[in-house]
C-alpha cells in the first residue's frame, strides 16, 4: 500500500489558508453581526437623522438670514446649499464615532469576551468592528442624499457613486479611530466623555459650517490636523461639482485634490486600524 507524504511546508501552506479563511469569517459575521443589529433599530436610524435635519433647514436658514444671503464659490452657492455636504459629513462623522460604543457595551455584557477567547487571530474582531461601523455610518450619511432637490443640488449618476466612495472612506477612517480608542476604554461613562471632547472639535474645525480660508493662522494649522477636513472637503467637492473647488483645503498654497484627500483619509484609518489591533492583542 501506497502513502501519500505530505511535507511540512504543504501542511504549514494548508494551516496558513485555513487559518486566514476562518479570520475572514470572523470578520464577515462581526460585521454582519453589526450592520444586522442596524437595520432592526429603525426607530433609532430615523431619531438620528433630527440632528442632521435640525442643523440643516434650522441653523443653515437662521444663519443664512442673518449674514445677510452671502454667497460661497463662482456659483454663487447660498449657506444652507453650502454646507449641506458637511451635514453629510457630520453625520457620518458622529455615526462612526458612537458606532465604535458597541466595542463598550460589548465588553461590559462579556459578549466581547467571548469573541476574544474563540480560536482567531484578534486582528478580525477590530478589522470587523470597523467595517461594521464605517458600513452603518455610510449608509446613514447617503440617507440624506434624498434632501438635495429640495436644497436644490442636482446629483448624476457619476456624482453620487463618487460620494458613495468618499463616504466609505470617510467613515472608515473614523470608525477606525472610535475602534481604537473604545477597545482602551472600560466604561460607557468614560467613552462618552473621550468621544464628546474629541467629536465636536473634529466637526468644528472640519470645515463642514464655514470656509477654511482667512483664518488665523493657528487655526489654520489645526483644521489641516483634523482627518475630518479632508473628508468634508472632497464630499463638498463632490456633492456641489466644480464650482466649489476654489473653496477646498490648500497646502501650501495649492488646492489638495480629491483623490490626495482620499489618500490621507485611508492612511490615516490604516494607522487607526492598526492601533486598534494592537490594543485587542495585548488587552483582555
Amino acid at each position: 500500500m501506497s502513502e501519500t507524504v505530505v511535507s511540512a511546508p504543504a501542511v504549514r501552506r494548508r494551516g496558513a489558508a485555513s487559518a486566514a479563511w476562518s479570520n475572514a469569517r470572523a470578520v464577515y459575521i462581526i460585521w454582519y453581526r453589526d450592520v444586522l443589529r442596524y437595520s432592526r433599530e429603525r426607530a433609532q436610524v430615523v431619531a438620528s437623522l433630527a440632528q442632521p435635519l435640525l442643523y440643516l433647514i434650522i441653523f443653515g436658514t437662521g444663519l443664512s438670514s442673518a449674514i445677510g444671503g452671502a454667497r460661497f464659490g463662482p456659483s454663487g452657492a447660498n449657506y444652507q446649499t453650502f454646507i449641506y455636504p458637511g451635514i453629510i459629513g457630520m453625520t457620518i462623522l458622529f455615526t462612526s464615532i458612537f458606532g465604535a460604543m458597541s466595542v463598550v457595551w460589548d465588553r461590559e455584557f462579556g459578549f466581547l469576551k467571548e469573541v476574544l477567547v474563540a480560536p482567531i487571530d484578534r486582528s478580525a474582531v477590530a478589522i470587523g468592528k470597523t467595517l461594521g461601523g464605517a458600513t452603518r455610518a455610510m449608509i446613514q450619511g447617503l440617507l440624506l442624499l434624498v434632501l438635495a432637490p429640495l436644497i436644490g443640488v442636482a446629483l448624476s449618476v457619476g456624482s453620487i457613486l463618487g460620494i458613495v466612495v468618499l463616504a466609505f472612506i470617510l467613515a472608515f477612517a473614523l470608525s477606525a479611530l472610535g475602534v481604537a480608542l473604545a477597545a482602551r476604554m472600560r466604561s460607557m461613562q468614560g467613552f462618552q466623555v473621550v468621544m464628546n471632547f474629541l467629536m465636536l472639535p473634529m466637526f468644528f474645525l472640519s470645515g463642514a459650517l464655514f470656509p477654511l480660508s482667512g483664518l488665523p493662522d493657528w487655526m489654520t494649522i489645526l483644521t489641516r490636523l483634523d482627518p475630518a477636513t479632508y473628508g468634508m472637503d472632497a464630499l463638498r467637492r463632490a456633492v456641489l461639482g466644480s464650482a466649489a473647488d476654489p473653496l477646498g483645503v490648500s497646502l501650501f498654497g495649492q488646492i489638495v485634490p480629491i483623490w490626495l484627500e482620499a489618500l490621507i483619509l485611508i492612511a490615516f484609518g490604516l494607522v487607526m486600524l492598526g492601533l486598534a489591533v494592537r490594543s485587542f492583542q495585548v488587552r483582555d
